[in-house]
């Protein structure tokens, strides 16, 4: 179905195996374990020599349902699906990366990204070392002989940094390492990392692709080899499973990701525009103004700008946190892809656990302010804004 229908029709009606009952909607299969039909065919399961449902920790219908439908909107050969967005980063750095490995990554990626690789893989003898995502000499000078994974987030969180995907795959390609990319601000709906020469793409599903606040998720995707001779030995060990009601719910958000993403992208344009001319702001980042420093850049590999704009607010801290505390209507919690606008403070929610130093090589200032734009009217979420900035 892939290379015959358009974008909207695959999100709609991949992945859907109907059982004897003829449901129209997606079933959900919310059993542990499955039966067989004898003791050859168990054995066969279990072996790989036949396909089917073992247990639900790492086969399970409506969770292949989900890994199916995002392949099909990502382009990718093999998706696995996770818990949450993080456990999908843990799966592919346990499942590729060994004792003695080195990492690439971006400067500026969410907190708890960092935590990971600096912390937590570090005790295992993984090595990481920070690079700025827009600077790619910065990439190439900083390769070592036993780099491995040069990891990504772009459009980046919180202040919308755009990485060069082309550029950086043809570096992950020369020291014969792996580019990962972390499409979680744009989805297969505005951008397509696998076709720009990455190798793998993570998404928190909990975002976007769920779309409504109401699940968590994640999932790795890319060539069949990496996937599913790598992560998917991880998950059917380790277990870091998405369980089949959250698959389901995140199949129903995958139905309107594109009407959704485009909404909200314009949404989110038309606020930064505002923003950037309020006397209150000292400065606006969003992938969708020609202000940004890599505007040209998200042209081209990005179809809209996303949904989320950050912007810094003159007064530092104190100021911000009038901002925050102001709205009435917006949501003040560091979750983000709702339709509901969602506002934070990075300083001390999302990057607070990082170091002051981090925070500052990243450019995550105390007036920063992040919003994640939703579905409600625009002249609303202006208003509710405003409120705080006067």
């Amino acid at each position: 179905m892939a290379d015959q229908v358009e974008f909207d029709t695959l999100a709609l009606r991949t992945g859907i195996h109907r059982s004897q009952f003829g449901e129209h909607s997606e079933a959900m299969y919310l059993t542990s374990s499955f039966v067989f039909q004898n003791a050859a065919q168990a054995a066969a399961r279990f072996t790989g020599g036949e396909e089917g449902n073992i247990y639900s920790r790492f086969t399970n219908p409506t969770v292949s349902a989900f890994q199916e439908r995002l392949a099909a909107l990502e382009g990718a050969q093999a998706c696995v699906a996770t818990s949450s967005g993080m456990s999908a980063i843990l799966a592919m750095a346990m499942a590729l990366l060994k004792a003695g490995d080195h990492v690439l990554c971006s400067a500026s990626v969410f907190g708890s990204t960092v935590q990971l690789f600096s912390n937590i893989l570090g005790r295992f003898g993984v090595e990481t070392s920070f690079v700025a995502g827009a600077d790619v000499p910065a990439w190439e000078g900083a390769l070592r002989s036993n780099t491995k994974l040069l990891f990504v987030e772009t459009p980046s969180n919180p202040l919308t940094e755009i990485a060069d995907i082309v550029a950086l795959a043809a570096v992950a390609k020369r020291a014969g390492a792996l580019l990962a990319v972390d499409n979680c601000f744009c989805t297969p709906a505005l951008q397509k990392p696998l076709q720009l020469g990455a190798d793998l793409v993570i998404h928190s599903a909990t975002k976007y692709l769920d779309g409504q606040g109401r699940v968590l998720g994640g999932a790795v995707l890319g060539r069949r080899g990496p996937v599913m001779d790598g992560v998917y030995g991880f998950l059917r060990t380790a277990g870091p499973s998405l369980s089949p009601f959250n698959a389901w719910v995140l199949l129903k958000g995958l139905e309107t990701l594109r009407l959704r993403m485009d909404a909200q992208s314009q949404s989110a344009l038309q606020l930064a525009r505002w923003l950037g001319q309020h006397p209150a702001v000292e400065r606006v980042y969003y992938p969708g103004l020609p202000s940004h420093p890599q505007f040209e850049l998200a042209q081209k590999q990005q179809r809209l700008g996303g949904a989320v704009v950050s912007f810094e607010v003159k007064g530092g801290r104190e100021a911000a946190w009038r901002v925050v505390d102001a709205t009435r209507m917006i949501s003040i919690t560091a979750n983000l892809g709702d339709t509901k606008t969602t506002i934070t403070h990075p300083a001390t929610t999302t990057h607070g656990r990082i170091s002051a130093e981090a925070r500052k090589a990243a450019g995550i200032n105390e007036g920063l302010l992040r919003v994640a734009v939703g579905l409600e009217a625009l002249v609303d979420i202006e208003a509710d804004l405003a409120r705080g900035l006067k």
